[in-house]
Protein backbone atom coordinates (compact mmCIF):
# COMPACT_ATOMS: atom_id res chain seq x y z
CA UNK A 1 0.00 0.00 0.00
CA UNK A 2 1.42 3.23 -0.63
CA UNK A 3 2.70 5.99 1.96
CA UNK A 4 0.27 9.11 2.28
CA UNK A 5 3.02 11.23 0.71
CA UNK A 6 3.32 8.67 -2.16
CA UNK A 7 -0.19 9.11 -3.42
CA UNK A 8 -1.12 12.35 -2.54
CA UNK A 9 2.12 14.23 -3.53
CA UNK A 10 2.56 17.74 -2.53
CA UNK A 11 1.70 20.13 -6.33
CA UNK A 12 4.39 21.71 -6.87
CA UNK A 13 3.51 24.02 -9.14
CA UNK A 14 0.39 26.28 -10.05
CA UNK A 15 -2.14 27.16 -12.47
CA UNK A 16 -4.15 30.14 -13.55
CA UNK A 17 -1.28 32.17 -12.12
CA UNK A 18 -1.73 30.81 -8.61
CA UNK A 19 -3.51 32.12 -5.60
CA UNK A 20 -4.15 35.37 -7.02
CA UNK A 21 -5.56 34.20 -10.33
CA UNK A 22 -7.77 32.08 -8.33
CA UNK A 23 -9.37 34.12 -6.58
CA UNK A 24 -9.68 36.68 -9.04
CA UNK A 25 -11.34 33.74 -11.01
CA UNK A 26 -13.31 32.70 -7.70
CA UNK A 27 -15.01 36.46 -7.47
CA UNK A 28 -14.98 37.06 -10.81
CA UNK A 29 -17.36 34.29 -12.27
CA UNK A 30 -20.14 35.49 -9.90
CA UNK A 31 -19.66 39.00 -10.66
CA UNK A 32 -19.46 38.18 -14.60
CA UNK A 33 -22.93 35.89 -13.84
CA UNK A 34 -24.45 39.10 -12.34
CA UNK A 35 -23.87 41.47 -14.72
CA UNK A 36 -24.52 39.72 -17.82
CA UNK A 37 -28.18 39.95 -16.72
CA UNK A 38 -27.96 44.07 -15.56
CA UNK A 39 -25.65 44.77 -18.40
CA UNK A 40 -28.71 42.92 -21.14
CA UNK A 41 -31.89 43.17 -19.50
CA UNK A 42 -35.24 44.47 -20.40
CA UNK A 43 -35.62 45.18 -16.52
CA UNK A 44 -32.23 47.59 -16.78
CA UNK A 45 -33.41 49.03 -20.23
CA UNK A 46 -31.07 47.79 -22.98
CA UNK A 47 -28.53 45.48 -24.08
CA UNK A 48 -26.20 46.71 -23.13
CA UNK A 49 -28.10 49.56 -20.82
CA UNK A 50 -27.62 53.51 -21.35
CA UNK A 51 -26.33 54.13 -17.82
CA UNK A 52 -23.20 56.30 -16.34
CA UNK A 53 -20.16 55.09 -13.74
CA UNK A 54 -21.90 57.15 -11.06
CA UNK A 55 -25.44 56.10 -11.61
CA UNK A 56 -24.17 52.44 -11.21
CA UNK A 57 -21.73 53.38 -8.23
CA UNK A 58 -25.36 55.12 -6.54
CA UNK A 59 -27.00 51.87 -7.68
CA UNK A 60 -24.35 49.29 -5.18
CA UNK A 61 -24.58 51.84 -2.67
CA UNK A 62 -27.89 51.47 -2.15
CA UNK A 63 -29.11 48.28 0.26
CA UNK A 64 -31.79 47.39 -1.46
CA UNK A 65 -30.28 46.63 -4.57
CA UNK A 66 -28.43 44.05 -2.73
CA UNK A 67 -31.02 42.91 -0.88
CA UNK A 68 -33.08 42.52 -4.22
CA UNK A 69 -30.36 39.75 -5.54
CA UNK A 70 -32.14 37.11 -3.00
CA UNK A 71 -35.53 35.57 -3.42
CA UNK A 72 -36.51 32.83 -1.23
CA UNK A 73 -39.23 31.63 -3.46
CA UNK A 74 -36.34 31.15 -6.10
CA UNK A 75 -34.15 29.68 -3.42
CA UNK A 76 -36.77 26.90 -2.30
CA UNK A 77 -37.64 25.77 -6.43
CA UNK A 78 -34.41 25.92 -7.09
CA UNK A 79 -33.55 23.55 -3.74
CA UNK A 80 -36.28 21.36 -5.04
CA UNK A 81 -34.83 20.95 -8.70
CA UNK A 82 -31.47 19.84 -6.96
CA UNK A 83 -33.53 17.49 -4.69
CA UNK A 84 -35.54 16.02 -7.64
CA UNK A 85 -32.01 15.25 -9.68
CA UNK A 86 -30.14 13.70 -6.48
CA UNK A 87 -33.61 11.21 -5.96
CA UNK A 88 -33.39 10.92 -9.97
CA UNK A 89 -29.96 9.40 -10.04
CA UNK A 90 -30.99 7.27 -7.14
CA UNK A 91 -34.33 5.77 -8.15
CA UNK A 92 -34.07 5.64 -11.98
CA UNK A 93 -32.49 2.49 -13.71
CA UNK A 94 -29.01 3.08 -14.84
CA UNK A 95 -26.07 1.21 -15.61
CA UNK A 96 -22.75 1.00 -13.52
CA UNK A 97 -19.55 1.76 -15.54
CA UNK A 98 -15.72 1.86 -14.73
CA UNK A 99 -13.98 4.95 -14.71
CA UNK A 100 -10.10 5.29 -15.88
CA UNK A 101 -7.53 3.55 -13.53
CA UNK A 102 -6.89 5.56 -10.19
CA UNK A 103 -3.34 5.97 -9.16
CA UNK A 104 -4.50 3.59 -6.24
CA UNK A 105 -4.89 1.21 -8.89
CA UNK A 106 -8.57 0.33 -9.04
CA UNK A 107 -11.05 1.59 -11.40
CA UNK A 108 -14.18 3.76 -9.58
CA UNK A 109 -17.57 3.24 -10.58
CA UNK A 110 -19.85 5.63 -11.79
CA UNK A 111 -24.20 4.96 -12.05
CA UNK A 112 -24.53 6.63 -15.97
CA UNK A 113 -28.64 7.38 -15.94
CA UNK A 114 -27.61 8.24 -19.90
CA UNK A 115 -29.20 5.24 -21.32
CA UNK A 116 -31.53 3.16 -19.75
CA UNK A 117 -30.37 -0.32 -18.81
CA UNK A 118 -30.29 -3.41 -20.48
CA UNK A 119 -33.82 -4.57 -18.87
CA UNK A 120 -35.19 -1.63 -20.72
CA UNK A 121 -33.72 -2.43 -24.37
CA UNK A 122 -37.45 -1.99 -25.96
CA UNK A 123 -37.91 1.65 -24.96
CA UNK A 124 -34.31 2.47 -25.44
CA UNK A 125 -34.64 1.24 -29.08
CA UNK A 126 -38.55 2.74 -29.23
CA UNK A 127 -37.00 6.42 -28.16
CA UNK A 128 -33.40 6.20 -29.76
CA UNK A 129 -32.35 8.83 -27.16
CA UNK A 130 -33.69 7.24 -24.08
CA UNK A 131 -31.80 9.48 -21.03
CA UNK A 132 -34.19 8.68 -17.72
CA UNK A 133 -33.44 11.79 -15.57
CA UNK A 134 -33.72 14.41 -18.95
CA UNK A 135 -36.95 13.00 -19.72
CA UNK A 136 -38.48 12.83 -16.57
CA UNK A 137 -37.89 16.04 -16.11
CA UNK A 138 -39.24 17.44 -19.57
CA UNK A 139 -41.91 15.13 -19.12
CA UNK A 140 -42.85 16.81 -15.74
CA UNK A 141 -42.37 20.20 -17.51
CA UNK A 142 -44.57 19.57 -20.36
CA UNK A 143 -47.09 17.89 -17.76
CA UNK A 144 -46.80 21.53 -16.27
CA UNK A 145 -47.11 23.75 -18.81
CA UNK A 146 -50.26 21.71 -20.24
CA UNK A 147 -52.22 21.78 -16.64
CA UNK A 148 -51.45 25.13 -15.82
CA UNK A 149 -50.76 27.21 -19.22
CA UNK A 150 -47.54 28.50 -20.65
CA UNK A 151 -47.90 31.65 -18.54
CA UNK A 152 -47.20 29.21 -15.65
CA UNK A 153 -43.90 28.85 -16.75
CA UNK A 154 -42.37 32.10 -16.70
CA UNK A 155 -41.38 32.83 -13.33
CA UNK A 156 -37.93 31.72 -14.41
CA UNK A 157 -37.24 34.87 -16.59
CA UNK A 158 -39.37 36.49 -13.63
CA UNK A 159 -37.16 35.24 -10.80
CA UNK A 160 -34.04 35.34 -13.03
CA UNK A 161 -31.47 37.10 -10.31
CA UNK A 162 -33.25 35.06 -7.52
CA UNK A 163 -32.41 31.70 -9.11
CA UNK A 164 -28.54 32.77 -10.00
CA UNK A 165 -28.29 33.81 -6.47
CA UNK A 166 -29.82 30.61 -5.23
CA UNK A 167 -27.28 28.51 -7.69
CA UNK A 168 -24.08 30.44 -6.69
CA UNK A 169 -24.98 29.66 -2.89
CA UNK A 170 -25.48 25.90 -3.62
CA UNK A 171 -21.75 26.15 -6.03
CA UNK A 172 -19.97 28.28 -2.29
CA UNK A 173 -21.31 25.59 -0.20
CA UNK A 174 -20.45 22.62 -1.88
CA UNK A 175 -16.93 23.99 -2.62
CA UNK A 176 -16.08 24.53 0.47
CA UNK A 177 -17.85 21.15 2.21
CA UNK A 178 -15.72 19.05 -0.83
CA UNK A 179 -12.35 21.27 0.26
CA UNK A 180 -13.32 20.29 4.11
CA UNK A 181 -14.31 16.52 3.39
CA UNK A 182 -11.04 16.34 1.69
CA UNK A 183 -9.01 16.25 4.72
CA UNK A 184 -10.24 13.23 5.94
CA UNK A 185 -8.18 10.22 6.13
CA UNK A 186 -8.07 8.18 2.94
CA UNK A 187 -9.35 10.29 0.62
CA UNK A 188 -7.54 10.49 -2.83
CA UNK A 189 -6.60 14.37 -3.63
CA UNK A 190 -6.28 15.64 -7.54
CA UNK A 191 -2.80 16.15 -8.19
CA UNK A 192 -2.89 19.69 -9.26
CA UNK A 193 -5.18 20.43 -6.15
CA UNK A 194 -2.96 19.68 -3.23
CA UNK A 195 -0.70 22.77 -2.86
CA UNK A 196 -1.50 23.81 0.80
CA UNK A 197 -2.45 27.08 0.00
CA UNK A 198 -6.35 27.17 1.11
CA UNK A 199 -7.42 29.74 -1.41
CA UNK A 200 -5.86 27.88 -4.76
CA UNK A 201 -6.76 24.57 -3.30
CA UNK A 202 -10.78 25.63 -2.31
CA UNK A 203 -10.89 26.85 -5.98
CA UNK A 204 -9.33 24.04 -8.03
CA UNK A 205 -10.16 20.82 -6.09
CA UNK A 206 -8.42 18.91 -3.87
CA UNK A 207 -9.78 15.82 -3.99
CA UNK A 208 -10.28 14.12 -6.87
CA UNK A 209 -13.52 12.42 -6.78
CA UNK A 210 -15.51 13.37 -3.47
CA UNK A 211 -18.51 11.28 -2.82
CA UNK A 212 -21.16 9.78 -0.76
CA UNK A 213 -21.57 6.43 -0.66
CA UNK A 214 -21.27 5.02 -4.06
CA UNK A 215 -22.89 9.03 -5.15
CA UNK A 216 -20.08 10.75 -6.76
CA UNK A 217 -20.55 14.65 -6.59
CA UNK A 218 -18.31 15.30 -9.54
CA UNK A 219 -19.96 13.56 -12.40
CA UNK A 220 -23.24 13.97 -10.95
CA UNK A 221 -22.99 17.76 -10.91
CA UNK A 222 -21.29 17.95 -14.16
CA UNK A 223 -23.74 16.59 -16.35
CA UNK A 224 -27.72 16.80 -14.73
CA UNK A 225 -28.36 19.86 -12.23
CA UNK A 226 -26.98 22.85 -14.30
CA UNK A 227 -27.17 21.41 -18.27
CA UNK A 228 -30.28 20.09 -17.71
CA UNK A 229 -31.60 23.53 -16.04
CA UNK A 230 -30.08 25.13 -19.13
CA UNK A 231 -33.23 23.08 -21.15
CA UNK A 232 -35.83 23.99 -18.45
CA UNK A 233 -34.90 28.00 -18.69
CA UNK A 234 -34.80 27.74 -22.26
CA UNK A 235 -38.04 26.55 -22.66
CA UNK A 236 -39.03 29.09 -19.95
CA UNK A 237 -37.59 31.77 -22.28
CA UNK A 238 -39.60 30.67 -25.16
CA UNK A 239 -43.22 30.38 -22.84
CA UNK A 240 -42.31 34.16 -21.78
CA UNK A 241 -42.26 35.30 -26.12
CA UNK A 242 -45.01 33.12 -26.41
CA UNK A 243 -47.06 34.88 -23.57
CA UNK A 244 -46.03 38.25 -25.14
CA UNK A 245 -46.37 37.24 -29.03
CA UNK A 246 -50.17 35.55 -28.41
CA UNK A 247 -48.55 32.13 -28.31
CA UNK A 248 -46.15 31.89 -31.88
CA UNK A 249 -42.20 32.30 -30.99
CA UNK A 250 -39.65 33.45 -33.67
CA UNK A 251 -37.65 31.37 -35.79
CA UNK A 252 -34.64 32.63 -33.87
CA UNK A 253 -36.21 31.09 -30.64
CA UNK A 254 -37.12 28.05 -32.28
CA UNK A 255 -33.17 27.84 -33.07
CA UNK A 256 -31.71 28.35 -30.20
CA UNK A 257 -33.88 26.37 -28.41
CA UNK A 258 -33.39 23.42 -30.72
CA UNK A 259 -29.25 23.86 -30.68
CA UNK A 260 -29.20 23.92 -26.77
CA UNK A 261 -31.24 20.75 -26.58
CA UNK A 262 -29.86 18.97 -29.07
CA UNK A 263 -26.20 19.72 -27.31
CA UNK A 264 -27.84 18.69 -23.67
CA UNK A 265 -29.16 15.51 -25.12
CA UNK A 266 -26.31 14.54 -27.42
CA UNK A 267 -23.91 15.15 -23.74
CA UNK A 268 -26.48 12.95 -21.75
CA UNK A 269 -26.97 10.03 -24.43
CA UNK A 270 -23.27 10.19 -24.47
CA UNK A 271 -22.71 10.40 -21.09
CA UNK A 272 -19.86 7.33 -20.05
CA UNK A 273 -17.47 9.44 -22.55
CA UNK A 274 -17.34 12.44 -19.94
CA UNK A 275 -15.18 9.68 -17.88
CA UNK A 276 -12.29 10.15 -19.95
CA UNK A 277 -12.16 14.09 -19.73
CA UNK A 278 -9.97 16.43 -17.89
CA UNK A 279 -12.60 16.93 -15.69
CA UNK A 280 -12.95 13.90 -14.09
CA UNK A 281 -9.41 12.15 -14.41
CA UNK A 282 -7.44 14.63 -13.49
CA UNK A 283 -9.05 18.15 -11.88
CA UNK A 284 -10.25 17.84 -8.08
CA UNK A 285 -14.03 18.67 -7.61
CA UNK A 286 -13.55 22.52 -5.95
CA UNK A 287 -15.21 26.11 -6.67
CA UNK A 288 -13.94 25.94 -10.13
CA UNK A 289 -16.14 22.74 -11.72
CA UNK A 290 -18.99 23.59 -8.96
CA UNK A 291 -19.93 27.20 -9.95
CA UNK A 292 -19.34 26.30 -13.54
CA UNK A 293 -21.69 23.49 -13.47
CA UNK A 294 -24.20 24.84 -11.05
CA UNK A 295 -24.60 28.48 -12.08
CA UNK A 296 -22.39 29.22 -15.14
CA UNK A 297 -24.06 26.56 -17.65
CA UNK A 298 -27.53 27.11 -16.96
CA UNK A 299 -27.33 30.98 -16.39
CA UNK A 300 -24.78 32.34 -18.37
CA UNK A 301 -25.17 29.29 -22.15
CA UNK A 302 -28.92 30.65 -21.84
CA UNK A 303 -28.04 34.19 -21.99
CA UNK A 304 -29.25 33.85 -25.99
CA UNK A 305 -32.87 32.45 -25.30
CA UNK A 306 -33.23 35.08 -22.78
CA UNK A 307 -32.24 37.99 -24.79
CA UNK A 308 -34.37 36.79 -27.41
CA UNK A 309 -37.24 37.38 -25.09
CA UNK A 310 -36.94 41.05 -25.49
CA UNK A 311 -35.68 41.80 -28.93
CA UNK A 312 -37.48 39.27 -31.13
CA UNK A 313 -35.44 38.61 -33.93
CA UNK A 314 -37.25 37.32 -36.92
CA UNK A 315 -34.20 35.26 -39.02
CA UNK A 316 -35.97 34.71 -42.54
CA UNK A 317 -35.77 31.50 -44.05
CA UNK A 318 -32.18 31.82 -46.20
CA UNK A 319 -30.79 32.98 -42.44
CA UNK A 320 -32.54 30.13 -40.67
CA UNK A 321 -31.08 27.97 -42.97
CA UNK A 322 -26.85 29.49 -42.84
CA UNK A 323 -27.35 29.37 -39.44
CA UNK A 324 -28.26 25.43 -39.71
CA UNK A 325 -25.70 24.44 -41.43
CA UNK A 326 -22.75 26.17 -39.25
CA UNK A 327 -24.64 24.07 -36.29
CA UNK A 328 -24.59 21.17 -38.72
CA UNK A 329 -21.19 21.77 -39.35
CA UNK A 330 -19.80 21.98 -35.88
CA UNK A 331 -21.73 19.06 -34.61
CA UNK A 332 -20.49 16.98 -36.78
CA UNK A 333 -16.49 17.34 -36.53
CA UNK A 334 -17.17 17.66 -32.50
CA UNK A 335 -19.19 14.23 -32.56
CA UNK A 336 -17.21 12.49 -35.49
CA UNK A 337 -13.60 13.60 -33.76
CA UNK A 338 -15.54 12.48 -30.14
CA UNK A 339 -16.13 8.57 -31.55
CA UNK A 340 -12.71 8.37 -33.32
CA UNK A 341 -11.19 8.98 -29.90
CA UNK A 342 -13.74 7.11 -27.58
CA UNK A 343 -13.28 4.06 -30.39
CA UNK A 344 -9.75 4.33 -30.00
CA UNK A 345 -9.52 4.28 -26.17
CA UNK A 346 -12.25 1.56 -26.01
CA UNK A 347 -9.59 -0.93 -28.07
CA UNK A 348 -11.45 0.17 -31.59
CA UNK A 349 -10.02 1.54 -34.52
CA UNK A 350 -12.91 0.77 -37.15
CA UNK A 351 -11.49 3.54 -39.54
CA UNK A 352 -8.23 2.02 -39.35
CA UNK A 353 -6.57 5.63 -38.36
CA UNK A 354 -3.00 5.99 -38.10
CA UNK A 355 -1.11 5.79 -34.85
CA UNK A 356 2.04 6.19 -32.87
CA UNK A 357 3.27 4.02 -29.88
CA UNK A 358 5.20 6.00 -27.29
CA UNK A 359 7.61 4.97 -24.59
CA UNK A 360 5.05 4.17 -22.15
CA UNK A 361 3.44 1.83 -24.43
CA UNK A 362 0.41 4.67 -24.85
CA UNK A 363 -0.83 5.05 -28.56
CA UNK A 364 -1.79 8.25 -29.88
CA UNK A 365 -3.84 8.68 -33.12
CA UNK A 366 -1.67 10.87 -35.92
CA UNK A 367 -4.84 10.30 -38.68
CA UNK A 368 -8.29 10.81 -39.43
CA UNK A 369 -9.87 13.90 -36.76
CA UNK A 370 -6.74 13.60 -34.54
CA UNK A 371 -4.47 13.84 -37.39
CA UNK A 372 -5.88 17.58 -38.40
CA UNK A 373 -5.51 19.04 -34.97
CA UNK A 374 -4.64 17.78 -31.60
CA UNK A 375 -8.22 18.66 -30.41
CA UNK A 376 -10.26 18.70 -33.27
CA UNK A 377 -13.65 18.39 -30.90
CA UNK A 378 -12.42 21.80 -29.44
CA UNK A 379 -13.09 23.55 -33.54
CA UNK A 380 -16.44 21.69 -33.71
CA UNK A 381 -17.21 22.89 -30.35
CA UNK A 382 -16.35 26.82 -31.43
CA UNK A 383 -18.24 26.18 -34.07
CA UNK A 384 -21.32 25.63 -32.54
CA UNK A 385 -20.69 27.74 -29.83
CA UNK A 386 -20.98 30.42 -33.01
CA UNK A 387 -23.61 29.12 -34.46
CA UNK A 388 -25.67 29.44 -31.23
CA UNK A 389 -25.17 33.32 -31.08
CA UNK A 390 -25.85 33.85 -34.69
CA UNK A 391 -29.76 33.63 -34.07
CA UNK A 392 -29.63 36.99 -32.02
CA UNK A 393 -28.14 39.34 -34.93
CA UNK A 394 -25.84 41.54 -34.90
CA UNK A 395 -27.23 44.34 -32.78
CA UNK A 396 -24.55 43.62 -29.80
CA UNK A 397 -22.00 41.84 -29.04
CA UNK A 398 -23.17 40.87 -25.73
CA UNK A 399 -25.28 37.99 -26.76
CA UNK A 400 -21.53 36.90 -28.09
CA UNK A 401 -20.06 36.87 -25.17
CA UNK A 402 -20.32 32.97 -24.77
CA UNK A 403 -18.30 32.73 -27.97
CA UNK A 404 -15.44 34.74 -26.99
CA UNK A 405 -16.03 33.26 -23.50
CA UNK A 406 -15.50 29.67 -24.76
CA UNK A 407 -12.43 30.42 -27.70
CA UNK A 408 -10.67 31.68 -23.90
CA UNK A 409 -11.99 28.75 -22.28
CA UNK A 410 -10.89 25.74 -24.70
CA UNK A 411 -7.26 27.40 -25.64
CA UNK A 412 -6.61 27.59 -21.91
CA UNK A 413 -7.80 23.85 -21.59
CA UNK A 414 -6.07 22.95 -24.45
CA UNK A 415 -2.13 24.75 -22.98
CA UNK A 416 -3.03 22.50 -19.83
CA UNK A 417 -3.57 19.91 -21.42
CA UNK A 418 -0.48 19.86 -23.93
CA UNK A 419 1.71 20.35 -20.80
CA UNK A 420 0.54 17.58 -18.89
CA UNK A 421 0.73 15.42 -21.91
CA UNK A 422 4.86 17.01 -22.24
CA UNK A 423 5.31 15.57 -19.07
CA UNK A 424 3.87 12.24 -19.14
CA UNK A 425 5.22 11.49 -22.68
CA UNK A 426 8.37 13.82 -22.72
CA UNK A 427 10.40 13.53 -25.87
CA UNK A 428 7.51 11.52 -27.21
CA UNK A 429 5.40 14.21 -27.19
CA UNK A 430 7.53 16.68 -28.91
CA UNK A 431 7.51 13.71 -31.84
CA UNK A 432 3.69 13.29 -31.43
CA UNK A 433 3.46 17.51 -32.10
CA UNK A 434 5.63 17.41 -35.37
CA UNK A 435 3.55 15.16 -36.88
CA UNK A 436 0.22 16.53 -35.29
CA UNK A 437 1.52 20.62 -35.27
CA UNK A 438 -2.10 22.53 -35.14
CA UNK A 439 -3.45 22.79 -31.67
CA UNK A 440 -6.90 23.22 -32.49
CA UNK A 441 -7.96 24.86 -35.93
CA UNK A 442 -5.97 23.14 -38.90
CA UNK A 443 -3.24 25.84 -40.30
CA UNK A 444 -4.74 28.27 -38.17
CA UNK A 445 -3.85 27.55 -34.26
Amino acid sequence: MPSESTLNPRTKGYEFFGPPGALFVTLSVPITTYALYFSCSEATGGCPPAISTPAILDVLGDWSWWKNLWDTEATLIYLCWYAFCVVAWYILPGDWVEGVPLRTGGKKKYKINGKLTHSWRCIDLMFSVAFSTFLLALGLTSGYIWRYGIESFTFIYDKWVGFVTAALLMSLVQGIACYIASFRDGALLALGGNTGNIIYDFFIGRELNPSIGAFDVKTFNELRPGLILWVIIDISMACEQAVRRGGSITDSMILVFLFHFWYVADSLYNEPAILTTMDITTDGFGFMLSVGDLAWVPFVYSLQARYLVFRQVELGSMWTAVVVAVNLLGYYIFRSANGEKNDFRNGRNPKSLKFMTTERGTKLLISGWWGLSRHPNYMGDLIMALAWSLPTGIETPITYFYVMYFTVLLIHRQIRDDENCEKKYGKDWHKYTQLVPYRIIPYVY
